[in-house]
């Protein structure tokens, strides 16, 4: 039996300490979501993720949970360890005041307040640091916290639900004509929404459909994103299952400039977020969302809203939910044949849910 080297030991933990950060998305915004491993001769002795709303901190969560053990072990952490104090002290003095022997680092972090700094001190306490393990399964594992420091925007997954060539039910569509995937693709959809700060949707949908845009998986429903909707004229209605649903996750609503004061929806604690124009350009709703702190954002919604992301290039990965059948009367395209195209997105994996298929694509790295 071949005896594995030391990079893919460390490749080894980094992809579990990686796996660990995934359990953040959707819950760790504005924060990033970091992974770390506390790892004593080839056994791990701690481990965390960044906990809802940004802290506790992963190196936090496994320096604890390895007490003293962790003197003399090595750290495997997805994100260069914070230098600055914020309301948290920084985790690279952490990880030298518990007299860790090693660092292994995914990638260093961009934001100006840490970028090289939070490895300093540790290599500066005579700590052994290797770099750059498992860059780009990190960097992608964190594309939304990068983009809103590089482009000043979240990452943007659209989420599709067609039938076997692309096609969803028509505004003509009732009842169980309006599904077109099976109940087991529609919870892989929830479990979807969960690891997302925000879900983007227009108003149209809302008014021909009344939906809730929560999770409602068992053991998730306090994950529920952020319910963004794009509403030129604030048509939004207090009787809507949106806002009956107020108290389980958060409700924006983005406005066009000259739409109407709506001083109810103010009341039921609905944020208005109001445009520079009289349609919110995708540009800068991403950069107001960015503003915000959101840095996952799911697009669920109809063709036009699909179309102006597509159109604005700001899609950067697509979970195509693809039914097992054809509709045959009632069906419109879900989206814009060339406007997919010319993202040059990559299929990456193929699963199954149910009888239809996940298929998943992003940008190349």
């Amino acid at each position: 039996m071949k005896t594995k080297s030391s990079d893919d030991i460390d490749a080894d933990f980094m992809r579990s300490a990686i796996s660990l950060a995934a359990r953040g998305l959707g819950t760790a915004f504005p924060n990033p979501a970091v992974g770390c491993l506390i790892v004593k001769e080839g056994v791990v002795v701690g481990r965390g993720w960044t906990q809802p709303g940004g802290r506790p901190h992963a190196e936090t969560q496994a320096l604890t949970q390895a007490g003293t053990a962790a003197q003399g072990a090595t750290a495997y952490v997805t994100l260069e360890p914070c230098a600055h104090t914020g309301k948290t002290p920084p985790c690279a003095n952490a990880l030298v005041d518990a007299k860790i022997a090693r660092l292994v680092v995914a990638i260093t972090d961009p934001d100006p307040r840490v970028s090289g700094l939070g490895l300093r001190i540790i290599k500066r306490a005579g700590i052994s640091v290797t770099e750059n393990i498992c860059r780009d399964q990190a960097w992608r594992a964190n594309l939304g916290f990068f983009l809103s420091l590089s482009e000043n925007r979240p990452m943007f997954t659209l989420k599709l639900a067609t039938d076997a060539l692309g096609h969803i039910p028509g505004p003509k569509a009732v009842g169980a004509d309006k599904w077109v995937t099976s109940p087991q693709a529609r919870n892989r959809g929830h479990l979807l929404r969960s690891t997302h700060d925000a879900v983007l949707f227009g108003i149209g949908t809302v008014l021909s459909d009344d939906p809730k845009y929560t999770c409602r998986l068992a053991g998730l429903e306090q994950t529920s994103p952020v319910r963004v909707v794009l509403d030129s004229q604030l048509r939004l209605s207090l009787n809507s299952n949106l806002l009956k649903t107020a108290d389980v996750s958060p409700i924006w609503v983005i406005c066009g400039q000259d739409a109407q004061t709506r001083d109810d929806l103010l009341r039921a604690n609905i944020t208005i977020i109001r445009s520079p124009q009289p349609q919110p350009d995708p540009t800068w709703v991403a950069a107001e969302l960015a503003k915000r702190g959101v840095t996952r954002v799911l697009i669920e919604s109809g063709p036009k809203i699909v179309n102006a992301f597509l159109e604005a290039g700001l899609v950067d990965e697509i979970a195509w939910f693809r039914a097992n059948k054809v509709l045959d009367k009632n069906f419109v395209p879900a989206f814009h044949d060339k406007l997919l195209e010319k993202l040059e997105l990559c299929l990456e994996a193929v699963l199954q849910a149910g009888s239809d298929h996940l298929e998943l694509y992003a940008k190349g790295l």
